[in-house]
């Protein structure tokens, strides 16, 4: 392979893995609403959960909703979970590349 196409390829694979940080709300730094229409898969500690407000693969950690409590703005309160956790796009088919720490 050239050294054109080894980047190309890389470049490829990067653009198909999700970012290490990403947030469901609007009002967060880390919300990316592109991305999120792509549909991101996100495995924490093995389980595949779908209640996911914010991730960090590097960090290891995720946020999820307290259960029905909401704070006095009206935004649900959210607990910060650590562990493993692996993301990768939903649109990519059976065998996406998944991010995660190595």
């Amino acid at each position: 392979m050239t050294e054109e196409t080894t980047n190309q390829a890389a470049g490829s694979s990067a653009a198909d893995t999700p970012p290490d940080h990403v947030s469901v709300n609007p009002r967060n730094a880390k919300f990316d609403a592109e991305v999120l229409q792509r549909g991101i898969g996100i495995r924490f500690k093995g389980r595949v959960r779908t209640d996911i407000e914010e991730y960090s693969i590097s960090e290891g950690w995720v946020r999820v909703q307290a259960g029905k409590t909401v704070d006095r703005k009206g935004q649900p309160l959210t607990i910060k979970l650590t562990g493993p956790v692996e993301a990768w796009y939903e649109d990519l088919g059976e065998n996406p590349p998944v991010a995660k720490k190595d």
